[in-house]
């Protein structure tokens, strides 16, 4: 709803925001088959939606954004997930990095970095390290030099970084004293010393360029290191994994267009058949409504795991405090859904093929693009972990983990 305060900015409306969005979200549909078959990187679409201020959708109008609702926000990114996949996931670490800022970040050193996004500064991650790392640490150092600081390090699952303009580093800041602490370190994506790669080599979301991001003696200004708490309840990992299961319901949205128009298209039937054309066919016409079926509940799942989220927001922008009962909500919420959604999507996925024979495996199609994209987003932070996590707490009423990490526990 549109915002009634008298001394803030009406949100958008959700028609002004389909006005802006929809045509670019369309442009970008249109692509999509074209890329996945020539694995033509992103970088048209990136700019498309940069230029319409996607990437300022949560920016306050007095910074030069939209200043759109999470639940606003979260409905564009499942339209934008049905017309390429890649596209949300790429935008993950720019939209997780201005919701860290609400959420974690003092107040008084928000404001150049959603100034920047709201003029179509794109940030990206750099966050995850793989190898054998102990459980809970950081190889990416952050040591004092005249000033300022020098970043060392190598980060994978850099999604999205190679078409950003800053990076959002997760490093581990050594002050000279023995003393050290985790924060994130940023940096202009063109500055010395940082190399990005293309060298993500997943079965799925090939575009979302999910590769390698090398740091070596790169100078990051002193005013440009934030630290943020790491004790305390956060919507955090709410955010970052409801726009994964976004992703996900607009994969299902687009399972069901595709199997639509392929049935809408079929000329030739089966003798053992059950009508005159796909289209007539009752049995074709089930997999059609159970595939719509799904669709529609991803979506609404993601839409209900939202709500908590857009509460806690409100209640920030109104500078009200934050019950953590409410962020407990978000996150179990979201652990709840990750197993549904992710079951629904790729049972779709799956099951899209019922609807014609051996012509829906041409490659020209690629159909297949949903299952693997679908499986390859389910795969982050596996959903067994979230139904421990919900059954622990049903049972055991236990507080949720809101920091995680990957590593070896050297046992």
């Amino acid at each position: 709803m549109p915002s009634t305060h008298p001394n803030k900015p009406a949100n958008p409306t959700d028609a002004q925001l389909a006005e802006r969005f929809r045509p670019v979200f369309a442009r970008i549909s249109e692509g999509a088959i074209q890329r996945e078959n020539q694995r033509a990187l992103a970088y048209e679409p990136v700019q498309w939606l940069r230029e319409a201020g996607f990437g300022a959708l949560r920016v306050p109008a007095a910074l030069g954004g939209l200043g759109a609702s999470v639940e606003q926000w979260f409905d564009l990114l499942i339209d934008l997930g049905e017309a390429d996949s890649n596209l949300p996931q790429i935008f993950r670490a720019h939209f997780g990095f201005i919701e860290r800022l609400y959420a974690e970040i003092d107040p008084g050193l928000q404001t150049q970095w959603l100034r920047r996004a709201g003029e179509g500064v794109v940030y990206g991650n750099a966050t995850t390290e793989r190898g054998e790392g102990a459980l809970g640490t950081l190889n990416t150092t952050l040591t004092p030099l005249n000033g300022a600081w020098v970043l060392n390090g190598e980060k994978f699952y850099s999604t999205g970084t190679l078409y950003a303009d800053w990076i959002a580093v997760s490093a581990q800041r050594l002050d000279g004293s023995g003393q050290s602490s985790r924060v994130i370190a940023l940096l202009p994506k063109a500055a010395e010393g940082v190399r990005c790669d293309d060298d993500w080599s997943g079965f799925g979301q090939r575009l979302s360029a999910s590769g390698s991001t090398h740091f070596e003696n790169a100078l990051v200004d002193a005013g440009h290191v934030l630290s943020y708490p790491r004790d305390r309840a956060t919507p955090m990992t709410a955010y970052f994994q409801l726009i994964h299961l976004a992703t996900l319901a607009g994969i299902a949205r687009a399972i069901e267009r595709d199997a639509v128009d392929f049935v809408r298209k079929r000329k030739r039937v089966y003798s053992h058949g059950s009508g005159g054309t796909a289209a007539d066919d009752p049995l074709v016409q089930q997999v059609i409504g159970q595939l719509a079926s799904a669709a529609f509940a991803a979506t609404a799942v993601v839409r209900s795991a939202a709500q908590p989220l857009g509460d806690i927001d409100r209640l920030r922008q109104a500078g009200q405090p934050i019950p953590e009962s409410l962020i407990i909500e978000a996150e179990l919420r979201t652990a709840k859904a990750h197993p549904v959604v992710a079951d629904l999507v790729l049972n779709a996925a799956t099951h899209l093929f019922d609807v014609g024979g051996a012509s829906a495996l041409q490659e020209d199609l690629r159909l297949d693009r949903h299952w693997r994209n679908a499986r390859t987003l389910a795969s982050h932070n596996p959903s067994i972990y979230k139904s421990r996590l919900v059954g622990d707490h049903a049972i055991n009423n236990t507080r949720p983990s809101f920091y995680w990490s990957v590593g070896t526990t050297g046992g």
